[in-house]
């Protein structure tokens, strides 16, 4: 059950009659309903839009062990609803664990399911279960996407109870940025739930059923930024409280007192962070209004990740280290295994220590082993100063000559290695914010002038605040050139990493999975020298660590690149 609720897609939630506040209903953590053969007819949007009739389609006579496609081995149903049903499936060709929605070719949304699983598949964000594939056939509509075994939904974490301040920070930082780049690209979600959001075992935080949820029940809204950035406040308010923003219970959650209406996390439980409690009331729907700060609100996951930018840096919580158990000593620890218990009020005498070696056994015995060690210590000093005097000799002929050899070589490796490779073009590239970062100076970080350099936005620390893992900027050569060493020099010590796209590129990659890391380090001068032979055209210098500034704020500031072969 723990491997469905963190893989199988939430579809199954039914939603209630106001915006995000789904009703629970009969559905359990994950979002698969308790009886899952069974099929839902009055499952209504969530959203400011609203959902097709219910479907009179019914759902494929599938079963475990069928095979669509001669591939995926269906294995579990975990929904069926309205129509469509979702597996738990296995792909025998790559021999890995995959969900699969399948619904019929001729059900009314089948067209726009298959548009939006492809529209999700061509984004290609890892913040997002990535669709692996979109079929029709033989009457049959299916969608593949990633099972994710390792991953642990939302629900089930507040489950446990409300997540710490740190934790929370950096959900609504990850969900926030990642809905704002597929945003950018056309996409909404319009069903965030806590079933829908999950945190990896490396702590990351990853978004399911991009666009495709929403195909599945007809959800639709004429404002999908502000109803995603809604959904985004709801779950954070869920992370502060362990409650639901609203009054009905929903998603495992209960809801506010009814009557009350909607107030702060920080009034709802004590020690909840002012800054993400204030955070919270800005993106839900109550326009913006807080009782300390009237702060206005944010109405697009965009605004939203300007918000926690400009909020101070929460840190995790400082270990706490238990001290360990007193030593208990153990009868046989003390020595009286075996032995006697003593007798209450008796005194123990003491074990009388063995007598030194003072027989004439003893003394002959000593007398023997001094004289030993000192005629090892003399034919060892002889030894010594015979392979010395040997060496002396031969040292200054021998010395010459691997010099004269060794400069010949080093300077021959120094004649094939120091040749300069010049910079054809170079272009900003930050895949995981805004999609731009300053590109008018970006021609002074490969100028040759010291003097001047190309730099990144601030934030408020150093790991981009935590709102992306890095930034950096593309060099085109001109052609597939072999790449030696790259040296970048930055105004204070940076980390930065050295990425090369494949040699059969014939443009240059927009994604940054195209570029693999080929070397790394930090300073405010490094030598980035790939341990294999590189070939290439496009290069990534990706800034990982930025160094903090006169001003208080964190920025990356490349003052030169150098290229050679």
């Amino acid at each position: 059950m723990a491997e469905r609720s963190t893989a199988a897609v939430d579809v199954a939630d039914n939603s209630g009659d106001e915006p995000l506040t789904a009703q629970a209903d009969e559905s359990t953590a994950d979002g698969v309903a308790q009886n899952r053969e069974r099929d839902t007819e009055n499952d209504e949007a969530q959203g400011s839009g609203g959902t097709e009739s219910p479907e009179k389609a019914s759902p494929p006579e599938l079963h475990s062990g069928h095979k669509l496609a001669r591939r995926y081995r269906l294995e579990e149903c975990v929904t069926r609803l309205d129509g469509f049903s979702s597996w738990r499936a296995v792909d025998e060709k790559l021999r890995r664990a995959v969900g699969v929605h399948i619904l019929p070719a001729d059900h009314s949304r089948a067209r726009s399911v298959l548009a939006a699983a492809r529209s999700s598949a061509l984004l290609g964000d890892p913040r997002f279960v990535q669709v692996l594939d979109a079929v029709e056939e033989n009457d049959l509509v299916y969608v593949v996407h990633e099972w994710l075994p390792d991953a642990t939904e939302l629900t089930a974490l507040l489950a446990a109870g409300p997540l710490e301040a740190h934790d929370a920070y950096q959900m609504v930082s990850q969900i926030a940025s990642a809905m704002a780049a597929a945003h950018r690209e056309g996409l909404a979600h319009l069903r965030l739930t806590p079933g829908t959001i999950l945190r990896s075992s490396s702590g990351q935080w990853r978004v399911r059923g991009l666009a495709v949820n929403a195909a599945l029940r007809g959800i639709t809204s004429d404002t999908p930024q502000r109803t995603d950035t809604e959904a985004i406040g709801a779950l954070l308010y869920a992370a502060l409280t362990q409650r639901w923003p609203y009054e009905s219970d929903a998603y495992g959650l209960s809801g506010l007192p009814k009557g009350v209406g909607l107030i702060a996390p920080d009034q709802v439980r004590a020690g909840v962070h002012r800054g993400l409690s204030e955070l919270a009331m800005r993106a839900l729907a109550n326009d913006g209004a807080t009782a300390s700060r009237h702060e206005s609100a944010c109405t697009t996951p965009e605004e939203l990740v300007k918000a926690i930018g400009e909020m101070p840096r929460i840190r995790p919580p400082e270990p706490v280290f238990t001290a360990p158990p007193e030593y208990q000593r153990t009868t046989y620890q003390q020595g009286s295994y075996g032995r006697q218990a003593p007798r209450p009020g008796l005194t123990q005498p003491l074990p009388t220590p063995p007598p030194p070696l003072q027989s004439r056994t003893g003394k002959a015995l000593k007398w023997a082993v001094s004289a030993l060690l000192i005629a090892a210590l003399g034919l060892g000093s002889w030894q010594l100063a015979d392979a010395l005097m040997d060496q002396g000799g031969k040292s200054d002929e021998t010395n010459q000559t691997q010099t004269t050899d060794d400069g010949d070589k080093s300077s021959d490796k120094d004649k094939v290695t120091s040749a300069p490779i010049a910079i054809a073009g170079a272009r900003d590239f930050d895949p995981f914010g805004d999609g731009s970062e300053r590109p008018s100076d970006l021609d002074k970080a490969y100028d040759s002038s010291p003097s001047t350099y190309w730099e990144t936005n601030f934030y408020k620390g150093a790991d981009f605040g935590n709102l992306k893992p890095g930034l950096g900027i593309i060099l085109d050569l001109g052609k597939v050139q072999d790449v030696g060493k790259v040296t970048v020099s930055f105004v204070g010590d940076t980390s930065v990493e050295l990425r090369a796209a494949s040699s059969d590129s014939g443009s240059e990659p927009t994604s940054f999975d195209a570029y693999s890391k080929v070397a790394e380090g930090s300073g405010t001068s490094v030598a980035l020298s790939p341990d294999k032979a590189v070939k290439s055209r496009y290069l990534l210098i990706w800034l990982t660590k930025l160094p903090l500034t006169n001003e208080g704020t964190y920025r990356g500031r490349v003052a030169d690149i150098k290229v050679t072969s």
